[in-house]
Parts: C-alpha cells; sequence; structure tokens
C-alpha cells in the first residue's frame, strides 16, 4: 500500500487550473469594449483618430487601430482614454510589457479609470505577479464600472477570490461573496467555493459543491477531479475509481484524472497502476507530480532501480528536497547500498531536522554500517516526532545489545515483544534468544 504521502501530490494536480482565465487575444481583455470607457465623468467629445482607433477595435482590426492611437498618442502622451485603448490593442496581441505599461501609463492620466485598473490586474495575475496584480483589482472594485456595469466589477471581485485563495481562504470567500452580489452565479464561482470549503476542511459543502456542478455538466474536469479527490481523501477508492472511470470516458487523456486513477489503483494494489502511469509519464515527461507518483509506484513493484533513476531526475531539479533525498536513500537500502543510503539520509536530517523518515532511514543504514551509535541518535531524534514502532523498538534493542549495554538492550527486547504480537516471527525468535543470554 503506498504512504499517505503519496496521494498528497494528487492536490497539486488538482488545485492548480489557471488562476485568471486568460483572455482570448481574439476578443481582448478585461474591461469590454473602449467605447464603453467609465473614464470620462462627464459627456465630452471623442477626437476623431481615437474614434476610427475604436472603430477598427470593434473590427479586430489591430494593427489599423495600432497605427492610429500611435500617432495619436505621439501629439497627446497623456490623454487616459487613447492610452488605455491603446494598451487594449497590445493586449488583444499578446504584447503583454507594452500593455502593462500602457495601462500604467492611462491609470497615471486617469486614477479613477475603472477599465485601466482592472485591465491591469488581470493582465499581473495571468504572468503570474499576485502581488503586483492585487493592489490593482482592489482598487478596481472601489470604483464606478460606469457603462462597462457591475458584471465587470464582479470579475475584479472574482480574480481577487482566485489570487487570495491559497494564502488567505477566508478573504477568497469574501470576494467571491461579493461577485455574487453584482453577478449570478457561474459553474467556475460554484467550483471555486468547493475548493474554499476544502480548504476550510468543510469536506461535506465542498463535495455538495462538486456534485451541484456535475448535475448540470457531468463531463466537468474539474468537478470529477474535485470529488474524486474528496473521495481518495476517506479511502473510497472503488467510488473513486468508478467515478473516475466514467470520467475518463469523454476526458481520456487528462492528466489529472489519469493520475488520480492510478493513485487509486495503487491504494488497491492493482497492478493496472503501473501501466497507467507509466504512459501518463511518457506524456508528460517535464510533470515533477507525475515522475514522483510513477517512481513510488516502481518502488512499490520492486523496481527499486528503475524507481531511483526517477528520483535522481527529480533531485537534479530539487537537490534540497528532503522527501525525495528519503524516497532516493530508501531505494539505496533496498538495493544494500548503504554507504551511500548513509550519506543521502544525512543530509535529508541537516535539510529537515523534523522529518521522522530521514530519520528512520539513517538509523537503519547506520546500523548495517556498523554504526551503533549513530543509530541511537538517529533513534532518539526520530522519536521527538514519530511514535515507536515494533521495527524502531527491535532496531533501540539490536543497538544497544551491540554496544554491551545489556539493561537497556533487555528492556528494549521486552518491549518489541509485547508490541510485535507475533506478527514478526524471525525477530520475536531473535528477541528470546538474546534476552535469554542477556538475562542469565
Amino acid at each position: 500500500m503506498l504512504r499517505i504521502a503519496f496521494f498528497a501530490l494528487l492536490f497539486a494536480l488538482i488545485s492548480c487550473p489557471a488562476l485568471i482565465s486568460a483572455q482570448n487575444p481574439a476578443s481582448p481583455p478585461a474591461a469590454g469594449s473602449p467605447q464603453q470607457s467609465s473614464e470620462p465623468a462627464q459627456p465630452q467629445s471623442i477626437p476623431a483618430e481615437v474614434a476610427a482607433a475604436e472603430s477598427a477595435i470593434a473590427s479586430s482590426d489591430w494593427k489599423t487601430a495600432e497605427t492610429k492611437l500611435d500617432a495619436y498618442l505621439a501629439a497627446h502622451p497623456t490623454d487616459a482614454r487613447a492610452l488605455f485603448d491603446a494598451g487594449y490593442v497590445a493586449d488583444a496581441q499578446n504584447r503583454l510589457d507594452d500593455a502593462a505599461a500602457l495601462y500604467r501609463r492611462a491609470i497615471a492620466a486617469n486614477p479613477q479609470s475603472f477599465e485601466a485598473h482592472l485591465s491591469l490586474g488581470l493582465l499581473l495575475a495571468r504572468q503570474n505577479k499576485f502581488d503586483e496584480a492585487r493592489p490593482e483589482l482592489a482598487t478596481a472594485t472601489t470604483l464606478d464600472p460606469g457603462e462597462a456595469g457591475p458584471e465587470l466589477k464582479a470579475r475584479a471581485w472574482r480574480a481577487l477570490a482566485r489570487i487570495d485563495r491559497a494564502s488567505d481562504p477566508a478573504t477568497a470567500s469574501n470576494d467571491l461573496l461579493e461577485a455574487l452580489k453584482l453577478s449570478p452565479e457561474t459553474p467556475e464561482d460554484t467550483l471555486l467555493a468547493a475548493e474554499l470549503a476544502e480548504h476550510a476542511g468543510q469536506n461535506d459543502a465542498a463535495e455538495a459543491a462538486y456534485r451541484r456542478v456535475l448535475a448540470k455538466d457531468p463531463h466537468s474536469v474539474p468537478a470529477n477531479a474535485g470529488l474524486a479527490h474528496l473521495l481518495i481523501l476517506r479511502k473510497q477508492y472503488p467510488d473513486a475509481e468508478t467515478l473516475l472511470r466514467a470520467a475518463l470516458l469523454s476526458a481520456p487523456d487528462d492528466p489529472t484524472l489519469n493520475a488520480q486513477l492510478a493513485a487509486v489503483l495503487a491504494a488497491q494494489d492493482d497492478a493496472e497502476a503501473l501501466p497507467l502511469l507509466q504512459k501518463l509519464h511518457d506524456a508528460h515527461p517535464a510533470d515533477p507530480a507525475i515522475t514522483r507518483m510513477l517512481a513510488e509506484v516502481l518502488a512499490v513493484a520492486g523496481d527499486y532501480a528503475g524507481s531511483d533513476q526517477l528520483y535522481l531526475h527529480l533531485l537534479a531539479a530539487s537537490p534540497e528536497d528532503a522527501n525525495l533525498l528519503v524516497a532516493h536513500g530508501q531505494n539505496l537500502v533496498r538495493q544494500a547500498r548503504m554507504e551511500e543510503a548513509v550519506k543521502v539520509f544525512d543530509k535529508a536530517t541537516q535539510i529537515d531536522p523534523a522529518n521522522g523518515d530521514a530519520w528512520s532511514g539513517l538509523a537503519f543504514a547506520a546500523f548495517r554500517t556498523n554504526r551503533p551509535d549513530v543509530t541511537l541518535h538517529a533513534l532518539t531524534m526520530r522519536s521527538r516526532t514519530l511514535p515507536e514502532v515494533p521495527a524502531t523498538l527491535f532496531l533501540w534493542a539490536q543497538a544497544y545489545d551491540t554496544l554491551h549495554q545489556k539493561q537497556q538492550a533487555a528492556a528494549y527486547y521486552h518491549r518489541f515483544l509485547e508490541a510485535a504480537g507475533g506478527k514478526f516471527p524471525n525477530q520475536e525468535w531473535q528477541a528470546r534468544q538474546r534476552l535469554q543470554i542477556l538475562e542469565k
């Protein structure tokens, strides 16, 4: 059976949809048509050159619009409307740096421009510049959207909710509620609400939200993946398998659904998990979560060398990842490469002194390389974060026995026998033999 940590990798796969919906360059950016600009607080005439550019924008004739706006802005560099239009055109052509600069100039010319703040915030969010995006979006929520309408202000609130969901789920929930005051709930809202409920530990509420989405759209990949994740957390593997196999009929190549199915099959010791993960890895060789899961399943299947090649590949990119080092060290132990394992586990404990698995590995590998003093130190450190189990009790006893500390060795042999309960016959026989000698 795979470790629980194995399933934690799935969370990364199911909780990383595009943070902010990317806009199609063919139907530009955030704030609606430039003709609907809310910038002028009172009616004013639109310069002919700007009007002509906006007519070209309406026809998606970006090059004509760009040419007209460039010429106009050369003579009128602080015209807020023209600057926003120019940013809009650059955004539509995926010239994101140019667009951001033009939106900033539009804001400098008119700090009350709802469209400029919103468009800049969404653009920065699409670039994963969330610290810069958030203030722009927050400002947009305080401004009058004018003819752009409340639905676009709702878009600012939704973008804030997606930015806040990782760092502050409570604030994200409030953001989403503000959006719903301005526009009807969408399936994306329901999915976000489900995710926020799950972050808050409200799994029943999250499940209800996912099922609401699936009632309207049974083929929704995010909803199926989210519900499957909850079923996996509850170890309802047969239910998760049924759900995932049905979802894969309409999305057979989706990496998240395939990874979840592989995890469910592995949890049920189903041999189908390995070829499924190998196929998934072949299709997504650069995906570290998939690579990690395949390495885990290969180790469970006994292919320690194959598993270790994948862990070494992951470590090349993340050499300070203590959990990867532990997995690598465990494969070295399984291949009887104990000296190498000691070095790897020792490095893992230095990186993460609270990693109980690293101390466990070091204790075992050190004992196998005749370093019982290191074993005792490692077991002492391990005991600060993890409870004793029969295997560690037996290792304590052996280490003390090797150091000829008879009283301590006998005490741990007795503790081991009490905990073993007949489940470790070979070690229990050894413990009884040693106690006969130690207690003579």
